[in-house]
């Protein structure tokens, strides 16, 4: 277990085993022996981000589910599988995608009537307590475009009065990356009742597909950018503006 660093006033939250010069892989290997929250005594492991250590895509979700909790891997269960399908229908590349959550422990409680474990929704103490895992990986990852699944998630990026279904599918401004995005949990749309299962997936690629196209415009921007600056015979130039208009992107600071 990693022993919490060893401070004048403790922090009672992750930051008290955040490694010093951290990376990725340090904070990985920290993390399983994070005491920050009581969550560790619920879930089977810690479950950290993994992915590519240079993404431009960082995908933020709320805590690991049953299945996740038992590989100690984000988004290997039903949910992974119908977030795949969207990256592929937005022509995102899965391979320069990081995903994590939130919260690192799976919260559950167990259902009287069978043995199956029943997600509960981590609570404000436990998602503050866990924030400093995030803070560092988006920190050290540097993603373009966070994409937030889920009001935990984008309420611990966004503020408390952030409403995912007000503003689903929206660059918007923030401290964390040039552009953050929000949608539905891929869970929430696997729970759908049958009749409306079609429409919630159909909203949720549609989503996704917002941020392929916010990439790609982002591509094409700096791509336009460094042929100016080969015509110009390498004078240094001022960056363009970005290609999204104004009124597409909203200020959402925390």
């Amino acid at each position: 277990m990693t022993k919490p660093k060893r401070t004048a006033k403790p922090t009672g939250s992750a930051a008290d085993f955040i490694p010093p010069h951290a990376t990725l892989s340090k904070l990985r290997a920290a993390s399983k022996g994070c005491r920050g929250c009581d969550l560790y005594k619920l879930g089977t492991q810690t479950v950290f981000g993994e992915g590519p250590g240079s993404a431009k895509v960082m995908v933020v979700g709320e805590q690991p589910g049953d299945a996740e909790d038992k590989a100690g891997r984000p988004f290997v269960g039903p949910s992974g599988k119908l977030l795949d399908h969207a990256f592929d229908a937005a022509g995102i590349d899965r391979d320069d995608v990081y995903v994590t959550n939130a919260v690192k422990h799976f919260k559950w409680a167990k259902d009287a009537r069978t043995k199956r474990r029943i997600h509960k929704t981590p609570n404000a103490g436990e998602i503050r307590a866990c924030m400093p895992w995030l803070e560092h990986e988006i920190a050290l990852v540097k993603p373009r475009v966070i994409v937030c699944l889920g009001a935990t998630a984008a309420k611990a990026l966004l503020g408390r009065t952030f409403s995912v279904m007000k503003q689903r599918g929206i660059a918007l401004e923030s401290t964390w990356a040039p552009a953050v995005f929000a949608t539905v949990h891929p869970s929430a749309v696997l729970r759908a009742p049958p009749d409306q299962r079609a429409l919630a997936e159909k909203l949720f690629v549609s989503d996704m597909s917002a941020v392929g196209r916010y990439l790609r415009r982002e591509e094409a921007r700096v791509a336009r950018r460094a042929r100016g600056s080969r015509k110009l015979g390498g004078w240094q130039t001022t960056a363009h503006p970005s290609a999204i208009s104004n009124a597409s992107i909203q200020s959402s600071r925390r």
